[in-house]
């Protein structure tokens, strides 16, 4: 049980685990609200972008406080970076949403019998994994790669 409890600590103070932990409660966050949104709107675009912004925030606060450890001073400066980093993966999400559920859903659909939420669903979840990648590498080599300014 002690090898257990210092190995589950060593995992939470490790940066890749953490990233990781809050990239997946960013993520859970982020497909929930657009599919909430899509649900009612029917509009991918849409409840992608608006599922971007929570979850944007949302990383931010977590990333720079508990991932990469950072203290408030640059904090706005790092918040500036870190948006226009994210707009463009939501750039790509949004790609990814308009290819593959607005204009092709017919290249996921059929797999899922055309079901326009299973297509959302399917594209959403691929999308992530290929923007938690690539928000990791942004975040670790540009955004908050100032050694200086942690704690």
């Amino acid at each position: 049980m002690v090898k257990l409890k210092s190995l589950l600590k060593k995992s939470i103070q490790n940066e890749v685990s953490l990233y990781l932990l809050f990239g997946l409660l960013t993520s859970l966050l982020y497909l929930v609200i657009r599919q909430g949104i899509f649900n009612f709107s029917q509009d991918a675009p849409f409840s992608a972008i608006v599922a971007n912004i929570i979850a944007i925030l949302f990383a931010f606060f977590t990333n720079d406080r508990f991932v990469f450890k950072q203290t408030k001073i640059g904090q706005l400066q790092r918040l500036q970076t870190f948006v226009i980093a994210r707009l463009g993966t939501l750039g790509l999400d949004l790609i990814l949403a308009v290819i593959f559920v607005d204009q092709f859903p017919s290249i996921i659909g059929q797999f899922v019998q055309r079901n326009l939420n299973k297509i959302n669903t399917i594209e959403s979840l691929v999308s992530q994994i290929l923007i938690i990648l690539l928000n990791y590498i942004l975040s670790k080599f540009v955004i908050f790669k100032d050694k200086k300014r942690q704690l």
